[in-house]
């Protein structure tokens, strides 16, 4: 084989390419006439190597990330793998069953900086020293050739959206959720600024600001939050009662009432997208203050970032309201026995008390008016009792009747006189509480100490009730 036309075969096609995609197929196909190896050029965008041209595989991989397989160590590295036996190396990357040698060389940009890649792979023999001449020498031109015509492709719209719906799966807050969604949005759009407003329990939200707000953002965040709940509001029942929406960027047509916050802040161009459910999501802002003419497609673009979006944060609060439920009383929501374990065993020795209550009583109110009226004894009491406590303090609900207050006190004379708070708001709601007091001792376990405060609690009991006791040992 004449290595030196397989060298100008491929040069003397690049002048003519007019687009790095254009170059990176001219190349591949050139080489391929010369060679039955499969080939692949893969080029950096964003944090991925993205395959721009290739012949000769059954599966091509798309996207590789930096570091994996042979084209990434050799992306990180900068330096040429030659593998003679890719059953032996690790980081290969199989494209067919029967590939047997690989060569991987970078494609640098005339300074020296690695772009990309070129790879070949055989299935026969093959003698890859001179192959390794000519792949280096080609891949100096092409990274040349891309450099010329403005350096590697940029990332699409759908490559973008691709990325961030990613980043919104993996999200674990939904601070975090709202911030990848505007982020996605302005990327995708291509308009300067993103704002989520979104509905939670009666009010109107702001989402959560990026680190470093433009100066539209800022004015905008402004107006909205200055704004009436109900304008707010106005533009989510909007964008819901009848779609997403976007200006055409023309002159002379003014906006609708609902939209005036945003045009004193400067907007010229909007995309208005629904988010979630009427009732509890909200609208993306999508906006900007030059005019400008969205097209169809960034509204759609915008559509599907909305629906991942909202599948997230959905997601996030079925998990939240999961968990609290996993972790409170269906009936009072008052924590029960698995978080008062957890806050117990982190009780500090000497400040913390426990103040152990039972209901006087309680059987009686099962027996003689059934247990709908026994459980809405059980509900107002725990009301009443919570509103007694300091902020800070807890309430547990462990057992049929039976609470447990966690308090943080000073001394123990601090934990008694809370505790009579508790028994008076029980006579206010027309019931009556024994209660037992102890505080951790160092070293003690926290079953031992809450046994104390029972024990104490049981003294009450044997006094008459209605009362509180201290635990003396």
């Amino acid at each position: 084989m004449d290595h030196q036309q397989v060298v100008r075969d491929v040069t003397v096609r690049l002048p003519m390419a007019s687009t790095t995609p254009e170059a990176c197929r001219w190349t591949v196909t050139a080489l391929s006439r010369h060679t039955s190896a499969t080939i692949s050029v893969l080029i950096e965008v964003h944090d991925r190597l993205r395959c721009i041209a290739a012949t000769g595989a059954w599966q091509v991989f798309a996207t590789v990330p930096a570091r994996t397989g042979i084209v990434g160590r050799v992306y990180a590295t900068g330096a040429t793998a030659v593998v003679p036996d890719v059953t032996v190396d690790p980081d290969y990357l199989p494209v067919r069953p029967d590939v047997t040698a690989e060569l991987c060389v970078p494609v640098t940009d005339p300074t020296g900086r690695t772009i990309g890649v070129l790879d070949l792979q055989w299935t026969d023999p093959v003698d890859l020293a001179p192959w390794r001449e000519i792949a280096q020498r080609l891949a100096t031109r092409l990274g040349a050739r891309i450099t010329a015509l403005g350096g590697p492709p940029a990332e699409s719209r759908s490559e973008k959206l691709l990325r961030h719906a990613a980043a919104l799966s993996s999200a674990p807050t939904e601070g975090d959720v709202l911030g990848v969604a505007t982020c996605a949005a302005r990327e995708v759009s291509t308009l300067s600024t993103a704002v989520l407003l979104i509905a939670d329990a009666g009010e109107v939200r702001i989402g959560p600001a990026p680190l470093n707000p433009n100066g539209l953002e800022t004015r905008i965040r402004a107006e909205l939050t200055e704004a009436e709940p109900a304008a707010l509001a106005r533009m989510i029942e909007r964008a819901h009662r009848y779609g997403a929406g976007y200006t055409l960027g023309e002159a002379g047509h003014p906006p609708t009432e609902d939209y005036q916050p945003l045009t004193r802040a400067g907007v010229r161009t909007l995309v208005a997208v629904p988010v979630g459910p009427p009732d509890a999501g909200g609208v993306l802002l999508v906006a900007d203050e030059r005019s400008l003419r969205p097209d169809p497609t960034t509204v759609s673009l915008m559509e599907l970032l909305a629906g991942q979006a909202w599948t997230t944060l959905d997601r996030l609060r079925t998990l939240a309201r999961l968990r609290e439920q996993a972790s409170s009383d269906p009936l009072t929501g008052l924590r029960h026995t698995g978080p008062f374990g957890q806050r117990i065993a982190a009780a500090t020795p000497g400040r913390t008390a426990l103040l152990a209550i039972d209901v006087d009583g309680f059987k009686t109110v099962n027996d003689t008016y059934g247990h709908q009226a026994g459980d809405q004894v059980l509900v107002g009491l725990a009301r009443a009792l919570e509103g007694a406590l300091r902020h800070g303090d807890e309430l547990y609900r462990i057992g049929g009747d039976e609470f447990v207050a966690v308090i943080e006190v000073s001394r123990p004379e601090e934990a008694v006189r809370i505790a009579e708070r508790l028994t008076e708001a029980a006579r206010r709601v027309g019931r009556t509480i024994s209660v037992g007091v102890a505080l951790p001792r160092p070293g003690e376990s926290p079953d031992r100490t809450l046994h104390r405060a029972d024990q104490a609690l049981y003294a009450v009991k044997r006094q008459g009730r209605d009362g509180v006791q201290l635990s003396a040992a």
